[in-house]
């Protein structure tokens, strides 16, 4: 007794070069919602490094300020290290350590 299913019936694998077929003829009926889709898959794929960009740009803000305060505090941190020094040096009698930290930092008194 020999059977008579289609290769389309249910138990049967689906014919992959149809599938293809139909995919392409589905595609060419329905352009304009095909391309409407990757049109509106590109701009959200946009938006989202867009959005990626702009918490990196907020991240980089705060990374900035963070380094102009340890700037502003490196300077001052300085500018006492460097008073004080020169305020020891000048208790010195002979005022050769004062002469030369004067010369290391390009001061003139």
């Amino acid at each position: 007794m020999a059977s008579s299913a289609t290769p389309s019936s249910a138990g049967a694998a689906p014919n992959p070069k149809k599938s293809m077929k139909m995919l392409i003829v589905n595609a060419k009926k329905h352009k304009h919602s095909f391309v409407q889709f990757f049109a509106m898959t590109g701009i959200l794929l946009l938006s989202v490094r867009s959005l990626g960009q702009k918490y990196r740009i907020h991240d980089l803000e705060g990374d900035t300020s963070a380094l102009k305060q340890e700037q502003e505090s490196l300077t001052q941190r300085m500018s006492k290290i460097k008073s004080s020094l020169l305020h020891e040096a000048s208790l010195d009698t002979t005022g050769l350590l004062a002469s030369r930290l004067r010369l290391l930092f390009d001061e003139q008194d």
